[in-house]
């Protein structure tokens, strides 16, 4: 495809989740790729991050995704058990991460394979809908995996016994989004753009627009 997104993601951003309606149009109606690469969010690049974070930021953040998904018909609610595992009254940040490693490692085994976007599309409702509590078991992957088209077994062999290899492709993801005009997640680039955020998505498609995207016939 001539024209591609690379979008750089972590699977704790709700503005990444609320993008995902979004995307999926664009790639039923133009000739699009829309590249999920995987990174760690913001607790886990910076554990210091929230402890000097204005006090303010929680509290608006919150209130913000929750009407983002109502303005756009998407069911949201922070996912349980929360993808880091941190004390919410102090901010500290627990040394072992479980929860966000496994999936972020997920998302780059579908990477690797060339289906991140279905992927994370399938596993993210998971997480951000509401609708369970247990998001992080390999029942919900495997759900997830085999709605990508992939084959659990393997896939779970590769994150399970070859950790090394999808953390070199998330520290691929990680320098390219370093190299990026952004730090924080949704960070869309298109050619040598930077688009941060949910709320930049039309400006982005209509740069692609200007550059010749065509709709599919």
């Amino acid at each position: 495809m001539a024209h591609r997104v690379d979008v750089f993601w972590s699977y704790r951003s709700p503005y990444c989740y609320l993008t995902l309606d979004r995307f999926r149009a664009w790639r039923d109606a133009y000739d699009l790729e829309i590249l999920i690469r995987p990174v760690y969010p913001m607790a886990g690049r910076d554990p210091g991050f929230f402890k000097s974070v204005n006090p303010k930021y929680r509290k608006y953040h919150s209130q913000d995704y929750l009407r983002v998904g109502e303005f756009l018909g998407m069911p949201v609610r922070r996912p349980v058990p929360d993808p880091i595992v941190m004390d919410m009254e102090t901010n500290a940040i627990a040394p072992d991460q479980p929860h966000i490693r496994r999936v972020t490692r997920l998302g780059a085994a579908a990477q690797a394979r060339g289906r991140s976007f279905d992927f994370t599309d399938h596993v993210m409702r998971t997480m951000w809908d509401g609708k369970t509590d247990d998001w992080n078991t390999d029942a919900h992957f495997t759900a997830s995996l085999a709605a990508a088209g992939l084959e659990a077994a393997e896939v779970f062999d590769q994150v399970d016994n070859k950790p090394d290899e999808l953390e070199a492709i998330i520290t691929d993801n990680q320098s390219a989004f370093d190299a990026a005009d952004h730090w924080g997640a949704p960070c869309m680039v298109y050619g040598s753009e930077t688009f941060y955020g949910q709320d930049r998505m039309e400006i982005l498609l209509w740069r692609t627009q200007q550059k010749g995207l065509q709709a599919r016939p």
